[in-house]
Formats: structure tokens, sequence, C-alpha cells
């Protein structure tokens, strides 16, 4: 036991002190960075973070990202969860093959759809714009989710379902009332990963966008690494800008995440 906490210990020091180190070097200057970027900052200077709102606009860019990636989280929650139902509690010819072509849909990589995307988000005009981020997403996340959420569902005990129908529940009313709250750990789950892959995005960020008023902030740390690819401080203050978001959402629904983890675990 004590070489297994040994073990998580090293890996937990791996994983932690990277961030703590950039988090460190985002209070420097960039010839302290340099000079001995192991060093801590002290006194801490807050230039990089007040450079990174006032010179590149990354409040701007923070918003956009949290507008494009709740929304995404929340059509995919919504879309997802009522398919999901659909096809873990009803019997229908043709679900079988449904799966399949979900399962067989993310095997295809995102490469080979971004002509045929952008085509058609050109056609519907909304390049440059949120809906031209947030379409494409919410259809990338889609069968991951439905698959993942499906999962789970059909673990529920049937007889949940037949006491509804006793006490006179429709099937909306079933999956808000029911389905819905003893799902909570999967659609926890899901909407973390869903809210990481969309804010993590940059592939769909440089393709799809090249406007400042829409630019996400992945997008826009990727242009900081190029204009400002010396000023070391800057570019560590804009990384620990990038991430705090995720580390928040973390925070509020880790109990949520492990739960579902588990619980689908065991149900598996």
């Amino acid at each position: 036991m004590a070489f297994v906490y040994l073990c998580l210990s090293l890996w937990a020091l791996t994983t932690i002190y990277p961030l703590i180190w950039i988090i460190n070097n985002s209070f420097k200057s960039s010839d302290e960075v340099m000079d001995n970027s192991f060093k801590l900052a002290i006194p801490p200077d807050k230039l990089n973070y007040t450079n990174a709102f006032e010179s590149i606009s990354i409040g701007r860019a923070y918003a956009n990202s949290l507008i494009m990636s709740v929304s995404v989280v929340v059509l995919v929650l919504i879309v997802a969860g009522l398919a999901a139902y659909i096809l873990s509690r009803f019997k229908f010819r043709g679900r079988n093959l449904i799966n399949s072509l979900l399962v067989a849909t993310l095997l295809i990589p995102t490469f080979a759809t971004v002509v045929p995307v952008y085509e058609l988000l050109i056609k519907w005009k909304v390049v440059n714009t949120y809906f031209g981020l947030i379409l494409p997403q919410t259809a990338g996340n889609l069968s991951f989710a439905i698959l993942v959420i499906a999962g789970y569902l059909a673990t529920i005990p049937k007889e949940l379902e037949e006491a509804a129908f006793i006490d006179g529940c429709n099937r909306f009313n079933m999956f808000t009332k029911i389905f819905l709250p003893v799902g909570r750990p999967v659609f926890a789950s899901t909407s973390i990963f869903v809210f990481l892959w969309s804010y993590n995005d940059l592939f769909s960020a440089i393709i799809f966008v090249n406007k400042d008023s829409v630019r996400p902030i992945v997008a826009l740390l990727a242009q900081i690494s190029s204009q400002y690819g010396t000023d070391f401080g800057l570019m560590a203050a804009a990384v620990v800008l990038t991430v705090i978001p995720v580390l928040i959402v973390y925070l509020f629904i880790q109990k949520y995440i492990e739960k579902g983890m588990t619980e689908g675990a065991i149900k598996g």
C-alpha cells in the first residue's frame, strides 16, 4: 500500500508541478523567466495580467469561449439526452443500426469533414459568428454523448418505469422526473468532457473564425505565441488564464464526475 501511495504521489507531483511552474512564471518579467524560471516570483508582478487584458483583449476572448462552450454543452445535453433515452429505453427496428452508425462516426477524423462543414457554414452565412463554431462542435460531440448517456440510462431498473406508468407519468415526465435526476452523474461527466473538447478546440477555432470579435481564447493563445513568442511572462499569464475556467468547472462538478465513473463501472 505504501508503494501505491508513493506512485500516486509521484504521479500527482508530475501533474501539478507544471501548473505551479507556469503560475509562478506568470508573475515574472520575460528577463526574469529567462534568467531563472524555477525561482519564486518574489515579489509577484501583476503586469503580465494587466497587459493580457489591456493589450491583447483576452477578456473578450474569454467571454467568446465561455459563450460558445456553454452553448455547446447545453445543446449536446438536450439533444443527446433525449436521443439516448429513446435508444436505451425503446425497442424499435433499426436501433442496432443507429448504434453502429454512431460508433462509426467516432472513427471519422475531424480533418475529413472540414471542407463540407465549411461549405455548409458559408451557405448558411454563419462563418465568423458564434453559430459558426457552436454548430460544428455540437454535431461533433453528439455521437460520443449519446453513446455514453445511453449506456448509463440502460442500466436503470425497468421497475422505475413501470411504477411511473402506474402513477400516470407520460414519457416526457418520466424522462424529466426520473431519468434526469437518476442520470445526473453521467450528465455531469459528459458535460465536462464536452466542455473541455469545445473549450480546447483549436482546430475549429482557427479554420472557422478569423474575426477578433468572436475569436475564442485558444485561438488567441496561438496568436499570442506567434506575436509575443519572446515575452515568456505574458505567455505564461495567458496560459494560466486559459486553464482557470477548466479548473473551476471541474471543482464545481467533481463529485458528480467521480460518482458517474464509479457507478458506471459497477453497473457495467
